[in-house]
């Protein structure tokens, strides 16, 4: 293990005893949310990315040495295992390097090289290598003529080809093509004939050519896709003739014997035949998968940000599901998200009944006292907000109106979720629901949505499916392990994201509350069927329980740290029902952390931890970012100028820049050269999905109906 920790340690900036005990804590169960917050003393506070990150490293070294000991046991069982052969293989740092050196010796399917050696071939290919000075190639041809070799010209090329697999499969050759390719060479993209990119989606890419070195993510994705929709043909152009010599030279050592010419045309069709073309699919397959891997990224990233929104608390919302032909479907729901009514209108074409949705809207908001109406961003979103903005302003309504992102709506409106929880309502209106909720708490109602419908990425469809699942199932128990549930209210589809909790615990828990009514202490978890005591550690953190009778129970403070809280609490002089009040947060900010830990014998860690909780014992993780931004009035295409200075909402951060929500019927791009005057990265070093942000118009596209921003002031 040890010989894999070190170099993991250097990699990653950390201490190995930091990785060993993460890896203790791992082997012994415990999620990654559970050790990121209450192990923090054993890890010396790792997060849970830092966490995610040791453990698929230390999973892929230990494939690595397995598939180290299963090549050298190959190749030994073939008796050609040698010292030199087992440092090769030993000096490997990826699974490529390995399979290089297994490659000569791996059993082949038919190949020229394998019927010519069937034929008895090898033994003159052999000789030809020995490259002697007064060779007669001819004549040594002649001695390998039978039956299925009929001729001279035969027998030589039968030894050309097996020479041909040799000079592809030299792992020194492979590297030196790899390393030419990845330094030196450039992927080169040209239209092919008869596509079908009508749209001309790919036009960029129809004569197109860029270092590999420097290809941005994104544009693999889009040359991938290009090709793959059979626009674009794609090729790696590197110096042929380079690698050639160089192999050449690597075989041919004694340039005067007669056989160098004969090794020359092998060198040259195995290079072009053979190692070439298989390379060169390697190194696409690399760069997909790094940029799989940043897309991946990206989403994550994205979606940890929708998930983490802060909720709005204690509004009544009125849900508005956009469309044209089928009418907008309106939900009420009250601030805990009860459905209190729905409805539809048609304010936008092609039925437009403006005054009957005009006086339909009026009398739901008079009936109801609606403090937001949350609006989809889908089809039909800006003639919707055109018709909302123009009803409070007509009738002078107190009321605001936001833009919120309904990816995944759908998919969840049609969900055995959705109909189990609104049997009675349509597909439609039970979107409109799903609306309406996002505001009020985002996290728990895009938990109910397979993550890989809510579109804030990059190129998603084109993503390995299982991979981008398991990412995105991490990010999701990241999200609500950090917020933390109220185990009196929160939903199955939320329970069962907690540390600890699986569907059948999370189903446990709720049918526990619907025989017994809510909990009133984190200990009355332990007596729910399917809760162990190894359930109950890892989840119990992130169990709330807000009205119970134990006032610790309402923080993250852990239970099996209560007795440390309690003399914490001691110490301070605060009462454990003051926890929260100016008098506790003064104490908080007056206490010396130093002589608490002395006192408490305790760790720094989970002392601080301890003393957050007592200055806020009902803090949100939520709230440090921004609320949703609230708007009165629609913004049109006309109306700006310019250098005009607008606020927006980001919907998406991609490789390239971030889509910035400033009222139109498209997102405006903040392309990432107009996010700095220093270089820039990436874009989610400065933005992020939820973010309130000041843009300046840069460029306006009459034509195209777009917009193009910029975060710098535009002179």
């Amino acid at each position: 293990m040890e010989h894999i920790i070190q170099p993991m340690a250097a990699q990653l900036h950390i201490q190995p005893e930091q990785i060993r005990n993460t890896l203790q804590l791992l082997e012994e169960g415990n999620t990654v949310p559970f050790i990121a917050r209450y192990r923090k003393e054993v890890t010396k506070g790792l997060d849970e990315e830092q966490i995610r990150v040791i453990q698929e490293q230390y999973e892929y070294q230990v494939n690595l040495e397995k598939r180290k000991e299963d090549v050298k046991r190959l190749i030994e069982q073939q008796g050609k295992l040698t010292d030199e052969i087992i440092a090769g293989i030993d000096a490997c740092e990826k699974l490529s390097q390995v399979e290089d050196i297994y490659r000569p010796y791996q059993q082949k399917r038919k190949t020229r090289a394998s019927d010519a050696a069937a034929k008895g071939l090898k033994p003159l290919a052999d000789w030809l290598l020995q490259l002697y000075r007064d060779a007669d190639v001819e004549a040594e041809a002649r001695k390998y003529l039978n039956d299925k070799v009929k001729d001279v010209e035969s027998a030589i090329q039968g030894a050309e080809d097996i020479l041909a697999e040799l000079a592809s499969d030299d792992p020194a050759v492979r590297q030196k093509i790899r390393s030419s390719m990845e330094r030196y060479g450039r992927l080169t993209t040209k239209e092919k004939k008869k596509h079908t990119d009508d749209k001309k989606v790919y036009k960029m890419y129809y004569d197109y050519s860029e270092r590999i070195s420097t290809l941005a993510s994104h544009r693999i994705m889009a040359i991938d896709r290009g090709e793959k929709e059979k626009v674009l043909s794609v090729a790696v152009d590197f110096d042929k003739d380079f690698i050639t010599d160089w192999t050449i030279r690597r075989f041919t050592k004694k340039r005067q014997s007669p056989c160098v010419p004969y090794i020359e045309e092998a060198v040259r069709d195995g290079l072009k035949r053979l190692a070439f073309p298989a390379v060169e699919r390697e190194i696409r397959a690399q760069l997909s998968e790094k940029a799989h891997e940043q897309s991946i990224e990206v989403f994550s990233l994205n979606l940890e940000r929708l998930l983490l929104q802060p909720p709005v608390k204690n509004k009544m919302v009125l849900g508005f599901d956009p469309a044209f032909r089928t009418g907008c479907k309106l939900a009420v729901v009250d601030k805990n998200g009860n459905m209190l009514d729905v409805s539809v209108i048609y304010p936008t074409p092609p039925n437009a009944k403006i005054k009957e949705a005009k006086q339909k809207m009026l009398q739901l908001l008079k009936e109801y006292p609606v403090d937001i109406i949350a609006i989809g961003n889908g089809t039909a979103s800006r003639e919707s907000e055109a018709f909302v903005a123009s009803l409070i302003r007509e009738y002078h309504l107190n009321v605001a109106y936001t833009i919120v992102s309904e990816a995944g709506a759908s998919v969840y409106s049609a969900s055995k979720l959705a109909r189990d929880e609104f049997p009675e309502l349509h597909v439609e209106q039970r979107s409109a629901i799903s609306i309406a909720r996002r505001i009020l708490d985002p996290l728990s109602e895009l938990i109910k949505i397979d993550p890989q419908s809510i579109g804030v990425g990059q190129y998603q469809h084109d993503l390995p499916t299982a991979r981008l699942k398991e990412r995105l199932d991490f990010v999701v128990s990241k999200a609500v392990n950090r917020v933390g549930v109220n185990v009196n209210t929160a939903s199955q589809e939320l329970l069962k994201n907690i540390s600890g909790l699986s569907q059948a615990t999370a189903k446990s828990i709720v049918e526990y509350r619907k025989a017994n009514g809510e909990l009133k202490n984190r200990k009355e978890l332990k007596k729910i069927p399917k809760i162990g005591a190894k359930s109950y550690e890892q989840a119990a953190g992130f169990l709330r329980i807000e009205d119970g009778d134990e006032m610790l129970d309402r923080t993250s403070i852990h239970p099996e740290s209560y007795a440390v809280a309690r003399r914490v609490l001691q110490q301070l002089s605060i009462a454990s029902q003051d926890m929260g009040s100016e008098q506790a947060q003064e104490a908080v900010k007056q206490a010396d952390v130093d002589a608490l830990i002395k006192a408490c014998e305790s760790d720094r860690y989970t002392i601080q931890d301890i003393l957050e909780a007592i200055a806020t014992p009902l803090r949100d993780y939520r709230d440090r970012y921004d609320a949703p931004l609230l708007r009165s009035d629609v913004l049109e295409l006309e109306d700006l100028h310019i250098g005009d200075q607008l606020e927006g909402v980001v919907r998406n951060v991609v490789d390239f820049g971030a889509f910035v929500d400033i009222g139109l019927h498209e997102d405006g791009l903040v392309h990432i050269s107009k996010m700095s005057r220093h270089r820039v990265s990436h874009p989610s070093e400065l933005v992020s999905v939820g973010d309130i942000v000041k843009v300046w118009v840069y460029h306006i596209d009459e034509e195209k109906q777009k917009v193009q921003l910029s975060l710098l002031p535009v002179q």
